[in-house]
């Protein structure tokens, strides 16, 4: 069933949907410079850290930059960061298209084959790992074995370790400096601008079909700070203010509006 609020304000899309491309993505300038700082680490073979408060953008920072790499790069994404050292292989096998074996060795030894293989193809492999800061100690104590791999003293593998700050904090301590020191680049995502936040809003409805403002100068200042500059709670609150604003036959988003948004997500908490 299609939402009201998208007849009532004329949108041909829902303006805060996940489901937009990779070329359709919006970042600020601060996070543009942190998916062309990725780039030009991998471009260098060198492994990273990217860290930052959770709904901060860190996804759209991952899509941008797959939309951004050249060719020469395989890109594996995993996500499940919970699992154990042979799971953690397993899933590795799975993305790259190998087959999982039986035993945590056997696994281990498809992995570095493929990338040794990728290497002599001029391919370089990027492994792309989320949630790290829930990585397993013996995942964690095993990831610097990987990035040992090297071929004619370049690297044959880079690992983009993507996490909540405490990520940093963890592999900081002395069990972990192995790895750490391993991660050349290491990266911070910050939250919106206010500023940030009233163009994102802009060019969203702007791409879902609507030209003119739809939220108030005051209502913007409000949401901002609700969502304390997080994509993620941007796009639910604003979502919420748009459908009370159809239920009230609204076409302007005002403070009032939002505010009794507000109300209702911290009763509904």
């Amino acid at each position: 069933m299609t939402p009201a609020y998208l007849g009532h304000f004329g949108f041909k899309d829902a303006p805060f949907s996940k489901e937009i491309s990779d070329a359709d993505l919006w970042l600020p300038s601060s996070k543009t410079a942190v998916v062309e700082e990725l780039v030009e680490a991998l471009a260098q073979r060198a492994s990273v850290s990217l860290v930052g408060e959770p709904g901060v953008g860190k996804t759209c920072v991952l899509r941008a930059l797959r939309h951004r790499l050249a060719t020469g790069f395989r890109l594996t994404y995993c996500h499940n960061a919970t699992l154990g050292r042979r799971d953690f292989y397993r899933q590795l096998c799975l993305a790259l298209g190998l087959k999982p074996s039986a035993t945590a060795a056997a696994v281990f030894f498809s992995v570095t084959t493929n990338i040794q293989e990728l290497g002599l193809e001029r391919v370089h492999p990027v492994f792309l790992l989320d949630e790290a800061h829930l990585l397993h100690q013996d995942v964690i104590d095993h990831l610097h074995i990987l990035l040992n791999y090297q071929w004619d003293s370049r690297a044959l593998l880079s690992l983009v370790l993507v996490g909540l700050p405490e990520l940093e904090d963890r592999l900081s301590r002395r069990p972990h400096r192995s790895l750490y020191s391993r991660l050349h680049t290491r990266l911070r995502i910050d939250p919106l601008t206010p500023d940030d936040t009233a163009e994102y809003l802009r060019v969203r409805l702007q791409r879902a079909g609507c030209e003119r403002e739809l939220f108030g100068s005051d209502a913007i200042a409000m949401l901002h700070e609700a969502a304390s500059g997080a994509h993620r709670d941007i796009d639910r609150l604003a979502t919420a203010a748009l459908r009370e604003a159809t239920r009230r036959k609204k076409k302007l988003v005002e403070r009032d509006i939002l505010a009794r948004v507000l109300d209702a997500s911290s009763e509904a908490a």
